[in-house]
C-alpha cells in the first residue's frame, strides 16, 4: 500500500499534467506534419495535372488569340485611366479597345527533327 502514497504525491505535484501536456503536444506536432505532407501531395498532383494541359494561345496583352483578327488587331476592351491625382494615381477609368498588336515573331517548333549521327548498318 506504500506505492499508493507515491502515486498520490506524484498526482498532487502535477506529474500527470506534465505527461498529458507532452502527449498533447506530440499529437499536435504529428497532426501538423501530416497536414503538411497532405498539402505537398495535393500541390504535386495539381502540378502534374497542369503539366499535361496544352499551352493556351495567349498574346502579350494577356488576351486569347481568338480575340485578335487576321491582321493582328485585338478586339478586347481594357480599362484605361483617364484622370489622375497629384500622386499620379488613377482616379477614373474608361473602357477602351486594347491597342496591342498580336505577336508575329517566330513560332515555336511543333516537331523537332534530327538526323541520325551514325549509320549503324554501314559500319565496317
Amino acid at each position: 500500500m506504500n506505492w499508493f502514497w507515491w502515486i498520490f504525491v506524484f498526482f498532487m505535484v502535477g506529474g500527470f499534467s506534465w505527461l498529458a501536456d507532452t502527449g498533447r503536444s506530440a499529437l499536435k506536432t504529428r497532426h501538423e506534419r501530416r497536414m503538411e505532407r497532405l498539402k505537398l501531395a495535393e500541390n504535386g498532383r495539381l502540378a502534374i495535372e497542369e503539366s499535361h494541359k496544352p499551352p493556351e494561345a495567349v498574346c502579350g496583352c494577356t488576351h486569347h488569340l481568338a480575340k485578335h483578327d487576321k491582321t493582328g488587331k485585338c478586339h478586347e476592351d481594357v480599362r484605361s485611366p483617364v484622370e489622375w491625382d497629384g500622386e499620379k494615381k488613377p482616379l477614373r477609368f474608361e473602357l477602351r479597345q486594347c491597342n496591342c498588336q498580336q505577336y508575329v515573331g517566330p513560332q515555336p517548333l511543333s516537331k523537332i527533327y534530327a538526323d541520325e549521327l551514325t549509320d549503324l548498318d554501314n559500319l565496317e
